[in-house]
């Protein structure tokens, strides 16, 4: 499992010029199984993800096509861990 953060490195005005992109990319993560849960930093400075079901080469790959990496409008932090509990209902992110 991933967790990986993203920082803005450009001004909000750029930042939601390109949030359509970015949103349509990341449903495509979820339509994949690859996102498990996404959402802003609060104040908001960037973003937060869980990854799961892939190896971290294939996620950077996926990173690299995320319309916010590709204008340079964010910086990615990418941490991989290995659950040893979940809550109940969350069994399959082990």
């Amino acid at each position: 499992m991933f967790v990986i953060t993203l920082r803005y490195t450009a001004g909000l005005d750029r930042i939601d010029e390109a949030r359509q992109a970015h949103t349509d990319w990341v449903d495509g993560q979820y339509d994949a199984g690859v996102f498990v849960a996404s959402g802003a930093m609060v104040p908001r400075e960037g973003g937060v993800i869980l990854a799961t079901g892939l190896e971290r080469s294939e996620l950077e790959a996926r990173l690299a096509l995320d319309p916010f990496r590709q204008q340079g409008l964010a910086e990615y932090t990418v941490v991989e861990f290995t659950p040893r509990r979940v809550a109940a209902g969350l069994e399959r992110l082990r």
